[in-house]
């Protein structure tokens, strides 16, 4: 095998250790992030994994192997495959039904059990498992661990009675980074500040300017709208839910002047006219400067969505800047917009959204595939070269009865750095909706320049 800081640096390739700034599940905030599971999915180094764990052990003081659920289920059953040492399957908890067993596998009242984890941190989760497993009639004696975060569990296990063998600990891993320049002096001091139970500094990562993002956006669109927020001074999308043409236009032709999109449902409108609805919302969008974003959210398989943007009573390829979309449908499903700008639906402001932090990984992975999409609809921070817009804005109202949820512009600017701010009925449901567009557009730009 080779050395064991070369199978670390193997193992790091997979992203098993995150550096920055995050919230672990005590609230703590911490400068770096664990996840081991990744390991499992490389089979040679789970092989190695495996081998160096035994290395460390005693092997003939135990009658079997259990791993702590789930992540180190993977190391425990390859150790008991190359150790010959039967494996035991623990449960997270016990069945409702059938055998209602904790323990899965073949063990007897007495047998030493090796319990293996992958991170240990205040040792909470061993010592439940510990007592679990000892329920059960096993004895145990040896725990071993791939990785100790050097939080106090260790010494706590020990204390106990119980020998605790681990393969690294988070100061040698940081050792092996520094000495690869994968980590700078500043890194290592918040990291060291943070295991000598010091207070962490984390520098508070300022909002990037219009001027900056127009050197990472790739979209023509996107630079497009960027360059019409500096130009304009607002960051401000206004939507039109508005059920007739008239309306709609003399909307667009108020707030105009103060936007720098207007969002569309335009299957809304009760009797729209591709010439009597579009070519006039063109000539406004001309004479104030700002872009069409319809807001299509389609939703379907690649085929069926090329369809229902060109062709149709609406033939939106013919006037959008700017559509939305969802993302559920794949990377292949965004291939058929053209010459049009994607937002990707990446978060809702809805109450109970089924957009969770699950969802949002998986669909960000789509949405940095895609070289159409030139921005996201969200509730959270995002990628610099991708455009955050967020909706759910309101200066004076918290919510409705359909469970929108509102927040203001100041929030959703420092706390996400969102792009620009997308405000629905705080407008178009005023009696003056032209100064109300003024006042969003103020609000916005300010919170704007002061997140700078």
């Amino acid at each position: 095998m080779e050395s064991k800081k070369e199978f670390f640096l193997e193992c790091y390739k997979l992203g098993i250790i995150k550096f920055g700034r995050f919230t672990l599940k005590s609230g703590i905030e911490s400068p770096f992030y664990v996840d081991l599971r990744p390991l499992a999915s490389e089979p040679k180094i789970l092989k190695n994994l495996a081998n160096y764990l035994l290395d460390m052990l005693p092997l003939d003081n135990f009658d079997v192997i259990c791993g702590v659920p789930y992540a180190a289920l993977p190391m425990a059953t390859a150790m008991s495959l190359e150790s010959y040492i039967p494996l035991i399957i623990k449960r997270k908890e016990a069945k409702t039904y059938g055998t209602k067993k904790l323990l899965e596998g073949i063990y007897k009242k007495g047998d030493n059990c090796l319990l293996v984890e992958d991170v240990i941190t205040s040792g909470k989760s061993l010592i439940e498992t510990i007592e679990e497993v000892e329920n059960e009639g096993l004895k145990v004696a040896d725990i071993v661990v791939v990785l100790d975060r050097e939080q106090g569990g260790k010494e706590k296990l020990e204390a106990k009675g119980y020998k605790v063998h681990t393969l690294f600990t988070i100061s040698e891993v940081v050792k092996i980074l520094k000495e690869v320049e994968h980590l700078t002096d500043e890194e290592v001091a918040r990291i060291n500040d943070f295991l000598n139970g010091n207070q962490v500094q984390f520098q508070e990562k300022k909002k990037i300017s219009y001027e900056n993002k127009l050197e990472k956006v790739e979209h023509p669109m996107a630079k497009r709208l960027l360059e019409i927020a500096i130009e304009k001074n607002s960051n401000l999308i206004a939507s039109a839910d508005i059920l007739s043409t008239r309306e709609l236009l003399d909307f667009a032709d108020m707030v105009g002047p103060h936007i720098v999109a207007l969002k569309t449902h335009i299957d809304i409108l009760t009797d729209f006219d591709a010439d009597s609805t579009i070519l006039p919302l063109k000539d406004l969008a001309q004479k104030h400067n700002f872009l069409i974003m319809e807001d299509r959210k389609f939703a379907d398989i690649g085929n069926t969505q090329e369809l229902q943007f060109s062709y149709g009573m609406y033939k939106i390829s013919n006037w959008a800047d700017l559509v939305t979309a969802q993302v559920i449908g794949g990377s292949a499903s965004l291939d058929g917009f053209h010459n049009v700008g994607v937002v990707a639906i990446l978060g809702m402001s809805s109450k109970g959204t089924l957009t969770d932090a699950h969802y949002r990984e998986e669909a960000m992975k789509i949405i940095e595939s895609q070289s159409n999409v030139m921005a996201c609809v969200a509730q959270n921070e995002i990628p610099d070269d991708l455009i955050l817009m967020t909706p759910g804005v309101n200066l004076s109202d918290s919510g409705d009865s359909k469970g929108q949820q509102y927040n203001i512009p100041e929030k959703v600017i420092n706390n996400y750095h969102t792009d620009f701010i997308i405000v629905g009925r705080g407008i178009y449901k005023a009696e003056n909706p032209e100064q109300e567009a003024v006042k969003y557009k103020m609000a916005g730009w300010e919170a704007y320049k002061n997140a700078l």
